[in-house]
């Protein structure tokens, strides 16, 4: 090569001209050369709604580091997250605001199925491990098409023999799995699929198949649910979003719109189009304080409101005006034996005004979005891969698993830090330490038992003016966790004084995060 010249690359070249230059192998391959060159967002939507919040480190404000016990699965219900969100089958923005998953009720449960169960560290016997079956069929890399898999059981869902019994079990015995308690039996159960195609970048077409694999007819209830993360109940939040029903010539229509300024820009107004006529629920996404922490704070609507509707038949704990930050699509089905029904929803930012079938080549997108998919694996995965039917599924299968495990995680560090009074950088690392080290229980004898109740730092206490002493009376508002003979105070009255302990989140008065 001559010096000073060098050879033709794309180096030099504009996004332009790359483009015009760029010859996609198919419809997929397209989409993903828009977003490496920022033309088109496609990947704006994906299965970034996290499995599991309940019990993580990011949720945790307790002085001991005790997640698991801070944050439990029986909390998750009615109990508003501080840093995510989490669903079955679920999908959200790439900012984790709006929020889309499934919920289910076989008439048995003493719950909604809203998320996956699973036991913490110190109730397995070989520590943390999901209890439930679920399968990650398909996805492409921007998400254009992605098929979901999970295994419900007709029976009323195990939670306690699982907990009971895996904790009874030694190291050296094998685990007790779902399958174990024979909640499966004649395959009473229901295969539940969830397909995602998009027809646009916010446009995302849904489907959900549920098969009943019994013998019998069998009733579920399917809760197609929309809500925003709340980022409004805190110290630094801003205004609270709306979910609410609109008056569209009687079809069943959700509209989601933040009113914050901070998130408008990247998270516009969404609409949720449900096919039939699905009676609409909506709550709040806020704890019930009444369940959490034994006290009304007056928020007649908490984050379980429709799992009180529906469960328990509590017909005010869901709002008639039809507004709210939570919401969902009440499907009753009865599917007989063998048989399956479809639910077709509709997630868009085309407005209703704009959009007068939003059913109307529903099916045709899903097909074409499966086909593309089927022709970019062909073009990635090996020819002898492609000529063993078991090796391509297991290879496409593996390569969905990655894909759907692309999930949100937020975490501001330094205000999480600062919440906890543990920023190195503020000056607070030793002094954090020597509150950790110096927590202040109290032996509280009550008519249905003996209970450690832990308070918090013993200088919280002592700035507070606060001694307790062997024989007072008090009155404990709190919450109790799960499996344990010990309270986590949120509020202690003594007479006419009354010390503040927490929050309605929960987090500590003395955090900074109120």
């Amino acid at each position: 090569m001559d010096e000073g010249k060098t050879s033709k690359s794309s180096l030099g070249q504009t996004a332009k001209e790359r483009k015009s230059a760029f010859k996609p192998i198919g419809a997929e391959s397209a989409r993903l050369f828009e977003c490496r060159e920022s033309v088109v967002p496609w990947k704006k939507w994906g299965p970034y709604l996290s499995e599991r919040q309940w019990g993580t480190v990011r949720e945790d404000y307790s002085e001991n580091g005790a997640a698991w016990e801070y944050f439990p699965h029986d909390h998750a219900r009615s109990r508003a997250y501080r840093w995510g969100e989490d669903g079955l089958a679920g999908v959200c923005d790439d900012h984790g605001i709006l929020c889309f998953a499934l919920a289910l009720w076989n008439g048995n449960d003493p719950i909604l199925k809203e998320r996956l169960f699973g036991l913490t560290n110190n109730e397995g016997n070989h520590g943390e491990d999901v209890k439930e079956y679920y399968f990650y069929l398909d996805s492409t890399p921007t998400h254009s098409y992605m098929k979901y898999l999970y295994k419900y059981p007709q029976r009323a869902y195990p939670y306690e023999d699982l907990v009971t019994t895996n904790q009874h079990r030694s190291r050296d015995e094998l685990e007790y799995e779902l399958l174990d308690t024979c909640v499966f039996d004649d395959n009473r159960y229901f295969d539940v699929f969830v397909e995602y195609a998009k027809a646009a970048p916010e446009d995302l077409l849904i489907r959900i198949c549920v098969c009943n694999r019994g013998p019998d007819p069998a009733l579920i209830h399917v809760l197609p649910t929309l809500w925003y993360r709340n980022t409004w109940s805190w110290h630094d939040g801003g205004p609270k979003p709306i979910v609410e029903a609109i008056d569209a010539d009687g079809r069943a229509i959700l509209r989601a719109q933040h009113t914050d300024p901070a998130l408008k820009e990247s998270v516009a107004q969404h609409y949720l189009h449900c096919e039939g006529t699905p009676q609409l629920l909506f709550t709040e996404n806020e704890t019930n304080n009444v369940r959490i922490f034994r006290r009304s704070d007056g928020q007649p609507y908490a984050k379980d409101g429709i799992d009180e509707y529906v469960v328990h038949g509590r017909r005010n704990a869901v709002n008639p005006d039809r507004i709210g930050t939570k919401a969902a699509a009440h499907y009753h089905l009865t599917i007989p034996g063998g048989q399956n029904s479809v639910i077709r929803l509709r997630l868009t930012t085309i407005p209703p005004t704009e959009l007068a079938d939003a059913f109307g080549n529903f099916d045709g997108v899903v097909q074409a979005r499966i086909s593309e998919a089927d022709h970019f694996y062909d073009a990635v995965i090996s020819p002898v891969v492609r000529a063993d039917p078991d090796r391509y599924n297991v290879v496409r299968q593996a390569l969905a698993g990655m894909l759907w495990g692309k999930q949100h995680y937020y975490l501001d560090a330094n205000q999480w830090l600062d919440e906890h009074r543990a920023h190195p950088l503020r000056g607070a690392s030793a002094q954090a330490r020597q509150e950790v080290s110096g927590p202040i229980y109290l032996k509280l004898n009550a008519d249905s038992g003996t209970f450690a109740v832990y308070l918090g730092p013993s200088w919280f206490l002592e700035s507070n003016g606060v001694k307790f002493a062997k024989g007072d009376q008090i009155e404990v508002t709190g919450s109790k966790l799960q499996d344990k003979d010990m309270i986590i105070a949120r509020e202690v009255k003594r007479g006419d004084q009354v010390l503040v302990l927490r929050n309605a989140q929960g987090i500590p008065d003395w955090s900074g995060g109120h």
